[in-house]
């Protein structure tokens, strides 16, 4: 039983900061001497994001951007050695806060697309590795558009980048199981919440790139659509579990990214990859579309050259990189969204890397 999918909806904060604003936020974070914020700000300027949207932003009454949650690394008469920032408790307590805000927009607009009623959604899949509570998103989300009370839960947790590719998974699995269900997936990632104090250059490194968002799409049998979901899989890269982390600390989550990412991607995507496709009797050539989670600009370079791609066939990635950063798992639902407004042909490939260091793919046709 194929299962289609209906819509496909983002949602970014009301907010977004140009690279300026961000690149002075990073530097009174981590940054204890000039020679420091030099070099922050040259990552800043090579990580190939312009603008990108954070739920801590405000405006002041001149117009120009705020944020009240995260105080300087050095403070008037403190010293600040051991100065690490909110709480864990207290980032958490704001995800509860603002992930369902943004998660219910662009669920609202999932099921406008969809013309599907909240009440004949069936399934809620919910999506994150930014923030925890229970009752958590999915309950929120009911109430929040009002869903059905018997509404069935899925919540998938802490899978990292390629979650979106997880939830797309667990939905094909439910229709496949009841055809008449309505399954919808909702993927929200607040990485702003997370920021790391001192200067640490491999969490620097992560922060620069990193963004909030939302993605919804629906999910249900309806031959009607073209696009449905064709298959996922998976592919562990061997004996690498520590080139790329997502841990619990007492002042948020803390990301490893290891500079060997690019190169393994590139070692071993292409061996899986081009196998895969083949049990599917597809080639790189078949692909009308590569949706490809743009983890920063050296993770796109090295998987068109894994998989020798032509140099414009991660341009949608790159621009979505570029105007929203690295929202984790929401990334690949914006990507999917540009792809249907700018008619890119299918099939759609969907390719994230997350923790482990895991590859994900789905193929949609």
């Amino acid at each position: 039983m194929d299962a289609h999918v209906l819509a496909i909806a983002p949602a970014f904060p009301e907010y977004e900061a140009g690279i300026e604003y961000a690149t002075r936020s990073a530097v009174a974070m981590s940054c204890e001497t000039q020679s420091q914020a030099t070099k922050v700000a040259k990552l800043y300027r090579r990580t190939g994001v312009e603008t990108r949207g954070s739920v801590l932003l405000e405006t002041k009454t001149d117009g120009s951007l705020d944020q009240s949650f995260y105080p300087p690394l050095v403070q008037s008469g403190s010293e600040s050695t051991g100065f690490r920032g909110p709480t864990m408790e207290a980032r958490n307590d704001r995800f509860a806060e603002e992930a369902p805000k943004l998660a219910s927009r662009s669920a609202k607009e999932a099921l406008i697309q969809s013309r599907t009623a909240p009440e004949d959604i069936t399934h809620v899949v919910t999506v994150t590795c930014t923030g925890f509570a229970a009752p958590g998103l999915d309950v929120a989300l009911i109430k929040l558009l009002g869903l059905p009370v018997t509404t069935q839960r899925l919540a998938l947790g802490f899978m990292g980048c390629h979650g979106l590719i997880n939830g797309v998974r667990a939905a094909q699995g439910l229709v496949a199981a009841d055809p008449e269900a309505r399954v919808l997936v909702s993927s929200v990632e607040l990485c702003s919440l997370h920021y790391q104090y001192g200067y640490d250059t491999q969490r620097i490194v992560s922060g620069s790139i990193f963004a909030d968002g939302a993605a919804s799409l629906v999910v249900g049998h309806d031959p009607s659509c073209p696009l449905f979901i064709r298959d996922t899989g998976s592919c562990l890269i061997p004996d690498c579990e520590e080139a790329m982390t997502w841990r619990i600390g007492d002042h948020g989550f803390r990301m490893t990214l290891d500079a060997s990412v690019p190169g393994l991607i590139e070692t071993h995507l292409g061996h899986f990859l081009n196998r895969w496709l083949r049990r599917h009797d597809l080639d790189v050539d078949s692909i009308g579309g590569w949706a490809v989670h743009p983890g920063g600009t050296r993770i796109l370079t090295a998987v068109e050259n894994a998989m020798r791609l032509d140099a414009s066939a991660l341009d949608i990635s790159r621009d979505v990189l570029r105007r929203h950063g690295n929202m984790s798992s929401a990334t690949l639902g914006a990507v999917l969204h540009d792809f249907q407004s700018q008619s890119v042909p299918t099939p759609w490939l969907m390719l994230g890397f997350g923790p482990g260091l895991e590859i994900e793919v789905a193929l949609l046709g």
